[in-house]
């Protein structure tokens, strides 16, 4: 049983995961989705009208959207909330609990999935994510053709007669929901500090000897190739690190992160992200400044994409965080393509934070935003003040300026004259 607004633990989740740990068949999947809650099951519903997300996972029970497998299985368990802490370290749990045969499905092409029975398998199927700078309505496609996924896999493992338990979770949630245990904060200060406890995975780290010289880190790393193959590297690099970074480089002045995937989708079997980055003395601030100068993709060691970077500099010391970093025109900081082959890429990179100098503690140092403190919300106030306070001046200005008669005029005595000079 599960109360009203619990929130399950690290030590809970795996006293309640311990039954498959020790049944007969242990063949395991895990369906890893970047966000998810519970909401999202009766928000996305019918009222979106003929487009139902959940063809093949809901079935109307009461108030609640579950699984079909849940009414067919002989065992189910539903969690409303984890905590982060806990999907944050659930694969290496699972990993720990048996000689499980891992098995990573990004490419989600199920015709190609080896499954042997005898042996315990793990299968992670890393879903589409679903961003945060998307709209309501894409947001739906995603999950509708997560959906297709789910029902794909589970009807290939029943027609080979492979008996599978199911693991249906995210990394953090899609809805931060408005703890019960604390009546007394402001609504805004609990929303405040439950966002930051949802971040559900540690930076990645690229280190020379004992110390380390570069951190990275992204809630949504995502590449589109020829505007139709959707590439996603969030779980690849910091939930599995399924990502090899030997060929990074670190120095005082030049910094290179380089991000190395073996067949991320069908078609590519290899991949190269590489971060360069530089930092130079500037006498104008008489500090150093670190840039993040460009952004190359390697396909294959044969097709190369160059892409300047607008708007990713801080003070060395600093580390640099930006919203949404992508070649998108919208986002605040652009990655501008400066060759042809950039031109068949597209990236997608939220909640962006980076320092490839001067880190202490193996910890992020105070970040520098790419938003700038005169948002343009703030310029359009700052101007309809100025303009009210002008048109304030003006009117005081001229209601100073009447003067009344210092001469009137006597209706017994004759007609007053007023020079017209006066």
């Amino acid at each position: 049983a599960v109360h009203e607004g619990q929130v399950v633990s690290a030590q809970e989740l795996t006293v309640l995961l311990q039954p498959l740990f020790t049944q007969n068949s242990r063949n395991l999947v895990l369906f890893l989705q970047n966000r998810l809650s519970i909401d999202d099951f009766t928000y996305f519903s019918e009222s979106y009208g003929n487009k139902s997300p959940f063809q093949n996972v809901q079935a109307s029970i009461y108030l609640f959207y579950f699984f079909e497998i849940l009414q067919s299985s002989p065992s189910s368990l539903v969690l409303p909330a984890v905590d982060c802490k806990a999907t944050r370290y659930l694969l290496s749990v699972l990993q720990e609990s048996g000689d499980w045969k891992l098995t990573n499905i990004t490419n989600l092409n199920v015709s190609q999935l080896e499954v042997n029975a005898s042996n315990p398998n793990l299968l992670v199927v890393q879903l589409q994510p679903l961003a945060s700078d998307l709209k309501e309505i894409s947001t739906l496609d995603a999950i509708a053709e997560n959906d297709k996924i789910i029902g794909r896999v589970t009807m290939d493992l029943q027609e080979r007669g492979i008996h599978f338990s199911v693991i249906y979770t995210a990394v953090r949630p899609s809805r931060i929901s408005r703890r019960t245990d604390v009546v007394t904060e402001l609504r805004r200060k609990l929303m405040a500090a439950e966002e930051e406890d949802s971040l559900s995975y540690p930076p990645l780290n690229v280190t020379t000897g004992n110390y380390t010289c570069i951190l990275f880190y992204a809630s949504n790393f995502s590449l589109k190739a020829n505007s139709s193959v959707l590439i996603d590297l969030t779980n690849a690099t910091f939930l599995t690190q399924n990502v090899d970074i030997s060929a990074s480089l670190c120095s005082d002045s030049n910094t290179t992160l380089s991000l190395k995937y073996t067949k991320p989708v069908n078609g590519i079997s290899s991949l190269e992200i590489r971060f360069l980055m530089t930092s130079k003395f500037y006498e104008v601030s008489a500090r150093k400044w670190f840039t993040l100068d460009s952004v190359e993709i390697v396909q294959d060691g044969e097709k190369f994409a160059k892409f300047n970077v607008s708007g990713i500099s801080a003070p060395a010391e600093y580390s640099f965080h930006c919203q949404l970093v992508g070649t998108s025109n919208l986002y605040p900081a652009r990655l501008v393509p400066s060759n042809n082959e950039a031109k068949n890429w597209d990236i997608f990179i939220s909640e962006l934070q980076i320092q490839g100098f001067n880190i202490i503690n193996n910890q992020f140092s105070y970040a520098s935003d790419c938003t700038g403190f005169f948002a343009p919300g703030i310029w359009m106030g700052l101007v309809t003040s100025i303009i009210l306070l002008w048109i304030l001046a003006y009117g005081i200005h001229m209601i100073m300026q009447l003067t009344t008669n210092n001469r009137f005029d006597d209706p017994k005595g004759p007609a007053l004259s007023v020079p017209q000079t006066e």
